[in-house]
């Protein structure tokens, strides 16, 4: 029975950054890994997707040559297989960086198995038993596969198994307007396939404002994919060799035709085959494993970081619960959830970056706001550029002048919004922004010149 000072369950984002860093101080530690070293991130999500929009925003620009004085006779073609490889190759590379760093590593020992508890302090893998006086449970999420009619009857795709898509769907039904949905449903427009996205509720994204999502629907309806809103008692059947999706819309034939489904409707943490009852682990109704403020669960001495506690369903997320872990462990520095503030983005072209509340929050907060806009249309570097599509939108409070979020949906404003998140970091009053002298030509030259001209919210 090895014994160690501390058992990591996962390989995901947190999981071998804290294996890291507890090995550096002299710590034994084991990592269990039961499929790809590396998690969601590196294998089925921002790695593989981002590549994969990358090639979607090469096919793309290469069809729009002309507006830039460029000439490429022929029609522009997409080979799928050489899609994958580029992907697989990014993919590959990342995993064995990390697998091979796992096991080198001085103090780390990485175990490939399926981690179960057998007590607050021991984990079993197959044959073999591991004790700790710490385990740190950092198994992540999959995807939803809801219980909708017909289901069990018809062939469908996740974020996960669209990795291994190699040819051009005919005709690609994505069921979910949100994140993932939009993202492969862009890409594959541009890849070649027609798509529809099916959305349950009234409007795409329906956690953004109103005009975020009216302005995402136009992007993506401008490059052809069909959008279905307010899709009720949604169902699935075989049609030939294809599927067919029944919905019931306002609008549009009451039912879907098309060669593959893909579900995006959600993901579900990981925690359901753990057997953490023998541990006295808790978790919420949906499965999130219930911890506190520095990620501590209901059993002293377990963790548990990323996807699977409910506290942040991204990358960054995860990698700060990490930080916050380790800090409070290991650097005497009392570092909690709560201090972070929301920032994610959403990568369709052009991509959405979002930091703090959206003008619907802010209405709601009871606080006297001010509001800038300003669209891309008038930013000289997206004119320059050709990409003119959405608008930045930054919201202040108007007593304590303090910034409170911001919409920026537009080229490059998945790197501009950052600098409104270190603002709001530092706590700062939106005026140092505000009177700073920014880079011209940028997208980020545009902030002060927005929080120049603030409005009374309507």
């Amino acid at each position: 029975m090895p014994d160690f000072d501390a058992i990591v369950i996962g390989a995901g984002q947190a999981g071998p950054s804290l294996a890291f860093r507890l090995a550096e101080v002299g710590m034994k530690a084991a990592i269990v890994e039961r499929h790809l070293v590396g998690g969601t991130c590196v294998n089925t999500g921002c790695t593989p997707t981002k590549a994969l929009v990358a090639s979607a925003y090469a096919a793309q620009l290469a069809r729009r040559s002309a507006e830039y004085g460029v000439e490429i006779k022929g029609d522009v073609s997409v080979d799928m297989r050489r899609v994958k490889a580029r992907m697989d190759a990014i993919v590959a590379a990342s995993r064995n960086r990390l697998t091979s760093a796992l096991e080198k590593a001085e103090n780390i020992s990485l175990y490939r198995g399926h981690a179960r508890f057998v007590s607050p302090q021991a984990v079993q893998i197959g044959a073999e038993r591991l004790n700790a006086a710490r385990i740190f449970i950092n198994v992540g999420g999959r995807a939803l596969v809801p219980a909708m009619p017909g289901i069990d009857e018809t062939a469908y795709l996740t974020n996960s198994s669209m990795m291994d898509v190699d040819f051009l769907p005919r005709h690609l039904i994505i069921i979910g307007g949100s994140y993932i949905g939009l993202e492969f449903g862009q890409m594959y427009r541009r890849f070649g396939s027609e798509v529809t996205i099916i959305e349950m509720a009234p409007r795409l994204v329906p956690r953004e404002d109103d005009e975020v999502s009216a302005a995402i629907k136009d992007i993506v309806e401008r490059e052809g994919v069909n959008v279905r809103l307010n899709a009720k008692c949604i169902s699935l059947g075989r049609r030939g060799d294809g599927i067919a999706v029944k919905v019931d819309c306002a609008d549009g034939a009451p039912e879907v035709e098309g060669s593959h489904l893909l579900l995006a409707v959600g993901r579900r943490p990981n925690t359901d085959d753990l057997d953490l009852d023998k541990a006295g682990v808790r978790c919420d109704e949906r499965g999130y494993i219930i911890v506190d403020e520095q990620l501590q669960t209901t059993t002293p001495g377990v963790w548990a970081l990323g996807d699977c506690n409910g506290k942040g369903a991204f990358t960054h997320t995860a990698y700060n619960d990490f930080e916050i872990v380790a800090a409070n462990l290991l650097d005497h520095d009392p570092r909690k959830v709560s201090d972070r503030l929301t920032a994610y983005a959403l990568y369709i072209d052009p991509p959405l970056g979002r930091v703090g509340m959206t003008l619907a929050q802010a209405r709601q907060s009871g606080r006297r706001v001010l509001v800038g806009e300003r669209p891309m249309t008038r930013v000289a570097r997206a004119v320059e550029k050709g990409e003119t599509q959405g608008f930045m939108r930054i919201l202040v409070d108007g007593d304590s002048r303090e910034l409170l979020g911001a919409s920026l949906l537009g080229t490059g404003c998945d790197e501009v919004v950052h600098a409104i998140l270190d603002v709001m970091y530092a706590k700062a009053p939106y005026t140092i922004m505000q009177r700073a002298m920014h880079i011209h030509p940028t997208v980020s030259e545009l902030l002060p010149t927005i929080l120049g001209d603030l409005k009374p919210m309507d």
